[in-house]
C-alpha cells in the first residue's frame, strides 16, 4: 500500500540482509547518473529513508561489520543522538558530504520521532496544568472511544451520545486550541471519554485534555511517532482500572492508565523491523485487538535493501497484562527468496498490511478488516477483505477484489485503462529495476479503510467497505462475503477515491474522496449524493480532496481536507450546513506555538455536546503539516 508516511519508517530488515553475501563498495549514489538528489521539502517526510539506504547501509546492514550497530539498535535511540552523530561524533566523517537537513532526515527517520521532541512536549512543562485531576467516571451514553464510538465501526453517534442535533452545527464555533511541541503532524485521531479528550502526533507524545476547559492531564512519550487513535477501556470486565491502548510507528502496543498516564506495559507486536501501527486496538472484554502493518514500500527504493519480506497481521492481547492470546498473518507462509539479482535477493510473498481498525461482530464472534496491497509475490489475501474467528484467530473467510496487486515504490505502477498516476514506476528516476517481480502495472488499490458492520431495518446485515479504487462493496456475512452490491463513483475511478474510511447511520453510507463527499443508500448501493469540493485557494491551492475518515451524527455528515477545512454537510441532500478553516496560526490555552494544516487520515469524534479535531497531516498526499488539536462547541 502507498501510505508513504515515510519519515517515521522502522529499520531495514537484518534477517533478509544476513543471507545475502558481502555487497562489493559502491559510490554514493547522489550525483550517480539517472539518480539524481532528492528534492528537499520543508516537511522531511520520507526524506532520510532513502539517504539512510545509499549510505549508511553497507555497513549498518552487514553483519561483517562488527563495529557498526545494526539497525534494529539505532532506530531505538532517540533523533538528537542520531543527529550529534552525524554532526559532531563517530559518524562525522562518514557524513562529510550530507547536508545538514539530510542528517536531519536520517536522525528522523531512523527514531521514528522529530529532533526536539524528547523534552519538549512533557505536559509538566506547560502553562495550562488542570489543576486537579477528578476520578474517572466513563459515561457510555457520551463517549467516543477509539476510532468509532461501536465495535460496527460506523462511526455513528446519535443525537444523545452526540449532544449535537443537525441545527447545533451552524452555532459552533471554536471552544479552546492545544499546540502540540515539535509536532509537524497530527496523524492521531482524538478519543474521547469521561470528560477527556486523547490525542497522539508524531513527536511520540500522547496527551490527555480537559474537554471543556482545554487544561492538560499528563502527557506519555511512547518510543517513536503516534498513528492510531487511542482506544479506551477497563482492563478487565468491572475494574476501575481504566487503560489508553494505541500503537506506535515502530510496532509497539502500549496501555496507558487514564487517570495517571503512567505505563502499564508495552509490547512489540513482531520482530519485523518494519512492524508499525497505524489502525486503532480494539478493546472487547478483557482483549484487545491489533492490526500491525509493513511499510517497505519506500525503503524498497533503496539499491540495498532486500525487498520484501514483511506481512500484516492481527494480534490478539490480553488487555490486562499484554500478554499474547493468538497471532495470525494475512500470509500464512513466510517470505523466502523468489529471485537473484547481481546486487541483492529479492524476497517474497509480502504486503498485505493491516492499515485499518478491525470490527467487531458479536453475533458471529468474527473480526473483519482490509487488507493492502502485495510488495512482492502474487497472493490471494492481498486488497482484501477478512474474517477471522474472534476466540482463535482461524480464517473465516477472504474476499480478494483486485488481483496481482503488487507495487512498492522501485517498480512500475499505474491504473489499468487511465493514464499513468506518476505515484512511482521509474524509482528514483532510473529505469525499472530488474528485482521488481513481476514487473507489472498496479493499481495499489487496498481496503485502508475499516469496513463497516450496518444492520438495515429489514433486519439483514452486511459489511460496507470502500477501496482506494472509489468502489464500495456491501457484502454478505452469512455468505463468506458474497457481494451484495457494488458502486463505483464515475467521478473517483483511478483517482485514489477511499482511503481511510466512511461512515452509516441506518439509511447511508459516507465517504470522503478526492474530488468529493458522497453518500450511498444501503438497501441498494445507488447514489443518494455527491458533493464535490472546490478548488482550494491560497497557500492551501496544492492540497485538494479528502481523504479522512467521515463521522456522521443524527442527520449530518462531518468530513475534514486536505485543503484544512471542516465541513458539516446535510445527510439527506449533501448541502453545506457549517465549515471552518483550520489551516492557520491559532492561540493556544498552553502557549504553545501551533497552526493548523491538512487533515488526511483521522476525522472529527463528536460526544458530549463537542467536535474534537486534530488538524495537521503530511502523509504520503505531501499534506500540509500542522500541530494543534481544537475543540468546537455550540455557541450559547
Amino acid at each position: 500500500m502507498k501510505l508513504v508516511f515515510v519519515v517515521l519508517l522502522t529499520a531495514v530488515f537484518p534477517l533478509a540482509l544476513a543471507q545475502q553475501p558481502e555487497a562489493p563498495p559502491q559510490e554514493p549514489i547522489l550525483g550517480r547518473p539517472g539518480y539524481p538528489a532528492r528534492p528537499y521539502n520543508e516537511n522531511r517526510e520520507g526524506y532520510g529513508a532513502g539517504f539512510f539506504g545509499d549510505y549508511c547501509m553497507q555497513c549498518h546492514g552487514n553483519p561483517a561489520e562488527e563495529r557498526a550497530p545494526d539497525p534494529a539498535a539505532i532506530k531505538q535511540m532517540p533523533p538528537e543522538r542520531i543527529y550529534a552523530a552525524l554532526t559532531t561524533g563517530s559518524m562525522r566523517e562518514m557524513a562529510r558530504d550530507l547536508t545538514d537537513d539530510q542528517k536531519k532526515g536520517i536522525a528522523e527517520y531512523m527514531s521514528g520521532r522529530r529532533l526536539g521532541s524528547s523534552g519538549s512536549g512533557d505536559a509538566k512543562t506547560m502553562s495550562n496544568r488542570c489543576s486537579n485531576t477528578p476520578p474517572v467516571r466513563p459515561d457510555r451514553a457520551a463517549t467516543w472511544a477509539g476510532w468509532s464510538p461501536g465495535l460496527s465501526n460506523a462511526r455513528f453517534q446519535d443525537a444523545k451520545a452526540a449532544g449535537l442535533t443537525a441545527s447545533d452545527v451552524s452555532k459552533l464555533k471554536l471552544k479552546w486550541a492545544f499546540g502540540i511541541p515539535a509536532a509537524m503532524s497530527m496523524y492521531s485521531q482524538p478519543s474521547f471519554f469521561s470528560g477527556r479528550v486523547f490525542v497522539g502526533s508524531d513527536s511520540g507524545y500522547v496527551y490527555a485534555v480537559d474537554a471543556i476547559r482545554g487544561c492538560v492531564y499528563w502527557s506519555f512519550q511512547a518510543q517513536a511517532g503516534i498513528r492510531s487513535a487511542a482506544t479506551i477501556g477497563a482492563v478487565k470486565p468491572g475494574s476501575s482500572k481504566y487503560a489508553a491502548y494505541f500503537g506506535d510507528v515502530r510496532g509497539n502496543v502500549y496501555a496507558v492508565d487514564v487517570q495517571s498516564g503512567e505505563l502499564l506495559w508495552r509490547i512489540a507486536a513482531d520482530p519485523h523491523p518494519m512492524s508499525r501501527i497505524v489502525g486503532a486496538p480494539v478493546l472487547h472484554e478483557r482483549r484487545l485487538y491489533v492490526p500491525v502493518t509493513m511499510l517497505e514500500e519506500v525503503e524498497s527504493n533503496s539499491p540495498n535493501y532486500p525487498c520484501c519480506s514483511g506481512r500484516g497481521i492481527i494480534l490478539a492481547l490480553d488487555a490486562e497484562t499484554g500478554k499474547q492470546i493468538w497471532k495470525t498473518y494475512t500470509i500464512e507462509e513466510e517470505a523466502f527468496v523468489i529471485k537473484k539479482t547481481p546486487n541483492k535477493d529479492v524476497w517474497g510473498p509480502s504486503g498485505a498490511g493491516v492499515w485499518n481498525t478491525p470490527t467487531l461482530d458479536l453475533k458471529r464472534r468474527a473480526i473483519y478488516f482490509g487488507t493492502g496491497n502485495g510488495f512482492t509475490g502474487a497472493t490471494r489475501t492481498s486488497d482484501a477483505i477478512f474474517a477471522l474467528d474472534m476466540d482463535t484467530g482461524k480464517v473465516l473467510w477472504i474476499f480478494q477484489a483486485t488481483e496481482n496487486d503488487i507495487w512498492h515504490v522501485g517498480c512500475p505502477q499505474g491504473v489499468p485503462g487511465i493514464p499513468n498516476t506518476g505515484r512511482g514506476g521509474r524509482g528514483r528516476g532510473g529505469p525499472p529495476r530488474e528485482d521488481c517481480v513481476p514487473l507489472v502495472t498496479a493499481p495499489d488499490w487496498d481496503f485502508s479503510a475499516s469496513p463497516i458492520l450496518v444492520r438495515l431495518s429489514s433486519g439483514r446485515e452486511m459489511l460496507i467497505a470502500g477501496q482506494k479504487s472509489g468502489a464500495v462493496w456491501a457484502l454478505d456475512p452469512d455468505k463468506k462475503g458474497a457481494v451484495i452490491w457494488k458502486y463505483e463513483s464515475p467521478q473517483e475511478r483511478g483517482r485514489m477515491g477511499i482511503l481511510f474510511g466512511g461512515a452509516a447511520d441506518d439509511q447511508n453510507a459516507y465517504f470522503n474522496s478526492r474530488g468529493g463527499i458522497f453518500a450511498v443508500q444501503l438497501s441498494s448501493g445507488a447514489e443518494k449524493w455527491f458533493a464535490p469540493l472546490a478548488t482550494p485557494a491560497g497557500d492551501m491551492k496544492s492540497h485538494p480532496g479528502a481523504s479522512a475518515a467521515v463521522t456522521a451524527i443524527s442527520g449530518v455528515a462531518l468530513s475534514v481536507g486536505l485543503d484544512g477545512m471542516v465541513r458539516a454537510l446535510d445527510a439527506n441532500d449533501g448541502k453545506l450546513l457549517w465549515e471552518y478553516n483550520t489551516a492557520r496560526e491559532f492561540e493556544t490555552v498552553n502557549a504553545v506555538k501551533a497552526k493548523g494544516g491538512s487533515m488526511g487520515s483521522g476525522g472529527v469524534a463528536a460526544a458530549n455536546g463537542m467536535l474534537f479535531v486534530a488538524s495537521g497531516y503530511v502523509g504520503f498526499q505531501n499534506g500540509a503539516p500542522g500541530n494543534v488539536l481544537l475543540g468546537f462547541a455550540p455557541e450559547q
